[in-house]
């Protein structure tokens, strides 16, 4: 049997071309969204990705049928993995630099370790503790300077955070699923009803301020359709439904970093020491979480 750090080939390619298409996607989401409609924004990329992933399907012969008996769960897995998260992260990336919103979007690993133990029975180790408390400790930093700063954003942390969490519980929940059907068809049914819910929400919310993107903003939004919506969408959640919680989390402990300091040299984001140090605490938390214990590694 091959130990958990032992991926393919294929595998390890997949995770270094997830790690990053979402890492540099931070600044271009900023790009995006200022100023411009953020919902807006994230429903034309799911418009635009969504058919190009049904290509994908027929390309490789994946069938599109859900059974009845399995939408009830699939509605579950959309609402946490992709109602949610989609909302309140682009908000968030609205309100807050780039770099931090990546840094907060990814206290997810952290998250999904509280959850599995609560709901789903997977043992916390003791270092595992630690881990929360510095992904705690770094989110806290962060909103720490947003409220002492007059010009700071705090609603966007709490949503960053909000967004995360909802995540974390969708990635158990893929985890755990008894639903049959291949991932891919999953994530096309996700996009679809996601794509459907984020269109309602602009309507309601955004429909005064819309206007033609700028060339800038179509360059993002082409982006986002697909290096996130047909291919990291999809190999994240084949990639947590396929492989123990380390394998399918390597790349996570990687793209907040990429994300922060993307956007410092893209967007010219100033970066403070309480970016600096929530990097390191949110890096050390994820790793305390997900890094094999010498045991688990025998055991492999």
């Amino acid at each position: 049997m091959t130990h958990a750090h032992q991926l393919t080939r294929k595998q390890w390619v997949t995770l270094v071309i997830l790690t990053l298409v979402w890492g540099i996607n931070w600044p271009i989401l900023k790009i995006g969204v200022t100023g411009y409609p953020a919902i807006t924004f994230r429903s034309i990329s799911m418009w635009i990705g969504w058919p190009l992933l049904g290509l994908v399907l027929l390309k490789m012969k994946v069938p599109f049928k859900v059974p009845r008996s399995e939408w009830k769960e699939l509605m579950v897995l959309a609402s946490s993995n992709m109602f949610v998260w989609h909302v309140l992260i682009i908000l968030a990336v609205q309100d807050l630099s780039s770099g931090r919103a990546a840094i907060l979007g990814y206290t997810m690993p952290i998250f999904s370790a509280v959850i599995g133990m609560l709901f789903f029975k997977s043992p916390l180790r003791a270092r595992a503790w630690l881990g929360v408390a510095l992904a705690a400790l770094g989110a806290m930093l962060l909103l720490w300077h947003e409220l002492v700063n007059l010009s700071g954003k705090p609603l966007g942390v709490v949503m960053a955070l909000a967004a995360a969490a909802s995540w974390a519980l969708g990635t158990q929940q893929i985890r755990h699923t008894k639903m049959r059907v291949p991932t891919l068809t999953i994530v096309f049914w996700m996009t679809g009803m996601t794509a459907v819910v984020m269109s309602v929400v602009a309507v309601l919310f955004e429909a005064d301020r819309w206007a033609m993107p700028s060339l800038t903003t179509w360059g993002s939004i082409v982006y986002n359709a697909i290096g996130v919506f047909v291919f990291a969408q999809a190999a994240w959640l084949g990639l947590a439904r396929s492989l123990p919680p380390l394998a399918s989390s390597l790349s996570v402990m990687f793209i907040p970093v990429l994300g922060v300091f993307s956007g410092a040299w893209w967007l010219g984001e100033v970066l403070h020491w309480q970016d600096w140090l929530a990097v390191l605490l949110v890096v050390a938390a994820i790793a305390s979480v997900l890094w094999p214990t010498r045991a688990s590694s025998a055991a492999s």
